[in-house]
């Protein structure tokens, strides 16, 4: 009886030892055969089955999601739908990716507006000539006891980045950012000798972690919404987090 069990175990092993030689094999066949045939496929982030029985998913530049077959003689790019369950599996999957832990942040780059009581957390990344972001502000006001953590993030060209450092070098940087946002008043020239290195960590930071537009916000259990969302589902994803 014992040396049934032992066979049984060692035949499992094997065909799970099997099954991985054979991924791996799978694996190998395609980043040689895709980087062969289009260059951009040199560097290959990660392979892995695809929900779709005998589809990869091909990952490139970070966030980057493609299709192919066992081989890496087709390849597709698009959205792969779970049509039953009606689910973009794509941007999901791109959003898993893209997942920020809000203790992660960092915040030494960014400067706070406190509204209320300030308990509630979230943290926003704004250009200073984006018109959304404008908007958003504007809504923002009907929000109250949370705590943002502001991000310049300066990526619609160089006169943002010009604003950027105008608004960072201020003493009171949050009145400075509400003032601009609401009023359009011209925040003062930068000196020389500020130091402005933050606003290059924060689109480092974005561009690692797919922020491509703004306003990009982050709550704190590290969901994100992109785009200037409604006061009402500021707050409904708030509570929800918080």
């Amino acid at each position: 009886m014992k040396l049934a069990r032992n066979l049984l175990a060692t035949l499992a092993f094997g065909s799970v030892l099997a099954v991985s030689l054979q991924a791996q094999a799978g694996e190998a066949e395609i980043r040689k055969n895709l980087a062969a045939r289009i260059p951009q496929f040199a560097k290959i982030d990660e392979i892995t089955k695809s929900p779709m029985p005998g589809l990869f998913e091909v990952r490139i530049n970070g966030f980057e999601i493609f299709y192919t077959d066992a081989d890496g003689n087709y390849l597709l790019q698009g959205n792969l739908i779970d049509v039953k369950a009606r689910r973009n599996l794509t941007e999901e999957r791109v959003e898993k990716l893209s997942e920020v832990a809000f203790d992660k942040l960092p915040v030494n780059d960014a400067f706070k507006i406190v509204r209320g009581n300030g308990k509630r957390k979230l943290a926003v990344f704004e250009d200073p000539n984006c018109g959304y972001c404008k908007h958003f502000e504007r809504d923002m006001k009907n929000v109250d006891n949370v705590t943002v953590y502001l991000f310049l993030y300066p990526v619609l060209g160089p006169d943002s980045t010009a604003k950027s450092k105008n608004i960072w070098c201020t003493k009171d940087k949050a009145k400075t950012w509400n003032d601009w946002m609401s009023g359009e008043v011209k925040p003062p020239e930068a000196p020389a000798n500020c130091d402005t290195a933050a606003l290059e960590r924060n689109v480092a930071f974005g561009r690692k972690y797919n922020i491509t537009g703004t306003p990009t916000l982050i709550f704190a259990d590290g969901t994100r919404a992109p785009g200037a969302i409604p006061a009402a589902q500021v707050e409904k994803q708030l509570a929800a987090a918080n």
